[in-house]
């Protein structure tokens, strides 16, 4: 039997809302791949690397796309023979809400582009005519 539909709702409405603080364990991360079994790779701002487990209540509720942002809770001393190093306990489901926290890093910031790089750019232009290089 399947969850009841209010446990799939609640997760899906707490994810929708960013907290107001972090505590020092928890930090933002992005979802570099899936490792299977609810496993995640993901990127800290620090640019490491770490494989963490995704809660209980988002398993086959949530799902995460390879790129996307969660909030993760590092375990303070990893065990020895697991590689698991912490747990996601939040999915950024509305990136724009979570981006205007104070706590959203810096190395995650939008890209941004150049109007200068859209002039240089060829892409929907007619490639020049051969009667132009006779001139």
């Amino acid at each position: 039997m399947g969850r009841p539909k209010r446990n799939i709702q609640a997760a899906a409405e707490e994810s929708m809302t960013p907290p107001d603080a972090l505590s020092e364990n928890q930090t933002l991360a992005r979802v570099i791949k899936a490792e299977g079994n609810n496993l995640y790779s993901c990127l800290l701002p620090n640019q490491k690397t770490v494989v963490v487990e995704l809660a209980d209540r988002f398993r086959n509720t949530i799902w995460i796309k390879r790129g996307g942002y969660a909030l993760v809770e590092l375990y303070p001393a990893p065990e020895p023979k697991s590689r698991v190093e912490g747990e996601i306990t939040n999915v950024v489901r509305d990136e724009k809400a979570w981006r205007k926290q104070g706590y959203w890093p810096k190395e995650f910031a939008k890209k941004t582009y150049d109007d200068e790089s859209e002039d240089e750019s060829n892409v929907g232009k007619m490639p020049p005519s051969d009667s132009e290089d006779e001139d």
